[in-house]
């Protein structure tokens, strides 16, 4: 298999972390881990490139390195209005003609709003720039209250450790869902976060109570390990020794969706993996994670990831 070139485009001052999130992905090979991917690093001009963490490195590639790139990150942008030059708005521009996806991080929404591939679309960044951003490029549909938007040639996240949840996302739609499940573990990472990023934005929540054990933890792995029973709503407080309202709150204020919610998601996964990796008929899939029937699985598979199971099975079948 010919590895997908990734190539990270950065400026100084550069964030450590938001490059690490698209090098740590794309980049690292992992003990047990097939390799699909080659992740290369390029500047706007190559030699020393300041970061924010107060070291320099050394960057080889300039912007041609994108001619070659089937995915271009660009990790973060400091400060985010920064005017972008013109040989790196057009050379991503070129980029994006060709083919090859683009991906910002955080703050990289800027570079790609000056370079004009956001117009008319959807897109994030970090929430405390949201409101820069949207007066900034008033053309783009920003939404504060997402970790990303993929719209499939271009893609943009939340901040900062957003970015890690969309480049798993990306592996998950390049690979299926247990290769990225894979990747995640490795990590030591769920293969994705739940809620939106405005629950990292809101004022601090009431002191927890000497004692008080506010975790969902236990929980949410006692139920990810029966998903072919019946969980309802009231079954899972009483597991948890509360009440639905409180759980449900609970949920809200933790993971940022309900419980309802939360439980299809691991069940889509599962069906996902079960999918890749298995021969089992739908119905049989359907019933080991607790879809109940074939056509439940595919109506939820429609509604929640715009394939069908059996589409899903040929693109990403291991057997």
């Amino acid at each position: 298999m010919r590895l997908h070139r990734v190539v990270a485009l950065v400026s100084p001052p550069q964030s450590s972390f938001e490059l690490a999130c698209a090098a740590e992905v794309f980049g690292t090979v992992h003990q047990g881990v097939p390799t699909r991917y080659s992740f290369g690093v390029c500047a706007e001009r190559p030699g020393p490139v300041q970061t924010t963490a107060g070291y320099t490195m050394l960057v080889d590639a300039g912007p041609a390195a994108l001619l070659e790139a089937d995915t271009v990150v660009v990790p973060g942008r400091q400060p985010p209005g920064a005017p972008v030059p013109p040989s790196v708005t057009e050379a991503l521009r070129a980029a994006h003609r060709r083919g090859a996806r683009i991906v910002a991080i955080c703050t990289g929404a800027f570079v790609l709003a000056q370079a004009g591939l956001l117009d008319g679309r959807r897109a994030t960044t970090h929430w405390r720039r949201a409101a820069r951003f949207a007066a900034d490029f008033p053309e783009v549909r920003v939404d504060p209250d997402v970790l990303y938007v993929d719209h499939g040639d271009v893609a943009t996240s939340a901040g900062t450790g957003a970015g890690i949840d969309l480049c798993l996302h990306l592996v998950r739609s390049d690979h299926g869902a247990a290769y990225a499940a894979q990747v995640a573990r490795n990590m030591v990472l769920p293969p994705q976060r739940e809620g939106s990023q405005l629950q990292y934005a809101a004022q601090p929540a009431p002191p927890v109570r000497a004692g008080a054990d506010e975790s969902l933890a236990p929980l949410l792995e006692w139920a990810a390990s029966r998903l072919d029973a019946r969980l309802t709503l009231g079954r899972l407080a009483e597991r948890a020794g509360l009440s639905s309202r409180t759980l449900a709150r609970r949920f809200s204020e933790q993971l940022g969706t309900s419980p309802g919610q939360w439980l299809l998601g691991r069940r889509l996964d599962a069906a996902r993996v079960l999918l890749e990796q298995t021969d089992l008929p739908v119905e049989a899939v359907a019933a080991r994670v607790g879809l109940a029937s074939a056509v439940n699985l595919r109506r939820r598979f429609k509604t929640h990831l715009g394939t069908t199971p059996g589409a899903y099975r040929r693109v990403f079948s291991e057997t």
